[in-house]
């Protein structure tokens, strides 16, 4: 039979005690001015990350509600609407190289939008273009479907092919 080791005991220190009239209260506050600076740094600190962080997002939620907006179809801009499921990652992928291509066009060149298939609005345009996610519709100023690209392609190339449509656009 193996022999079990014993735990010695360590003796236990007394902790002082405070007199009895003296509580938390009493102690005296030592707040240099070091603390408060400090405070207000952080603080200030604080609002500047939670202000700018808050205009970010509201930005960010405007940006998408228009992304998603697919009556903007034939208002006068050629158009490029990405049939996207938000779960697929293909479908990010796509939209990120899509978003790097898109960046090299002035505003109000080349606007883009999302037929997202988890809304009845993406469903019905996939629909009616018989097309499924990880797809490009490119239409023209009127609304006109003039090109689909089907899957995943690089920036360079979603860049030049951009750029072939919105030169279409202006010799129609």
């Amino acid at each position: 039979m193996k022999k079990q080791k014993r735990k010695t005991k360590r003796p236990v220190k007394k902790q002082a005690q405070a007199p009895a009239g003296a509580g938390v209260e009493d102690a005296p506050a030592t707040t240099s001015r070091r603390d408060v600076l400090r405070k207000i740094r952080n603080g200030g600190l604080l609002a500047l990350v939670a202000g700018g962080g808050g205009w970010y997002l509201v930005q960010d939620v405007r940006a998408t509600i228009r992304e998603h907006d697919l009556t903007q179809i034939g208002n006068g801009i050629p158009t490029v609407v990405q049939v996207h499921d938000p779960q697929c990652p293909r479908c990010l992928a796509l939209q990120r190289e899509t978003r790097d291509a898109l960046a090299a066009f002035d505003d109000g060149e080349l606007q883009y939008l999302i037929a997202d298939i988890s809304r009845q609005e993406g469903r019905q345009l996939a629909a009616a273009h018989n097309v499924n996610h990880v797809t490009l519709l490119l239409f023209d100023a009127e609304g006109n479907r003039r090109d689909v690209l089907v899957g995943e392609n690089t920036s360079a190339y979603l860049e030049d092919v951009f750029r072939r449509h919105v030169a279409r656009g202006r010799a129609d």
